[in-house]
């Protein structure tokens, strides 16, 4: 598994010019709350996917917890909702993009001084992480940052000033995972 770019990475990996990129997010977002009257996100999606599945493994479960019920208790079906069929179009279209511009392949991206697996712990500490607090926070960077911060929500502002914040602290004593 490469992590330096060979030539012929730099050819077929032509990512959007990032004020392009900017702007066309900025009219997905608007086309969102226009379409569908809420913003973009995505652990929301998440959510009611891992409610799902406890319902269907634990359904009891789901009527008694008091973050899980509002989601999908009784008769409720957590996947009838606009954010997870979000979600599963966020996921075709990056993978029909890679696929398209040539990028897409099974990889572990990681410094040099880290093992494949380590890498992978990291990453999903992190990820457990940033889940506990999308849903202490009631949404992740897409849900606070992008569409709460597109109309004005002071607790979005916050919350994703604490994003920069968390990140600028921890990424002096994790840097040797990446250099």
């Amino acid at each position: 598994m490469a992590n330096r770019p060979t030539p012929k990475d730099q050819v077929t990996k032509r990512y959007w010019n990032p004020y392009v990129a900017g702007v066309s997010l900025g009219g997905v977002l608007f086309l969102a709350f226009l379409l569908t009257g809420s913003g973009l996100g995505a652990s929301g999606g998440i959510a009611r996917l891992v409610v799902q599945v406890v319902k269907v493994v634990a359904p009891s479960t789901v009527d008694r917890n008091p973050y899980f019920a509002p989601i999908g208790g009784g008769f409720a079906n957590p996947l009838n909702n606009h954010i997870v069929w979000m979600v599963a179009g966020v996921l075709l279209g990056g993978f029909v993009s890679g696929v398209i511009s040539g990028r897409s392949r099974v990889e572990i991206c990681r410094g040099p001084r880290v093992r494949p697996a380590q890498r992978l712990v990291l990453a999903f500490i992190g990820g457990a992480f940033m889940g506990w607090g999308a849903a202490m926070a009631r949404g992740c960077t897409s849900g606070q940052a992008l569409s709460g911060g597109a109309v004005l929500s002071l607790g979005s502002w916050v919350f994703m000033m604490m994003i920069f914040a968390a990140g600028y602290a921890l990424a002096y004593p994790f840097r040797r995972f990446w250099l």
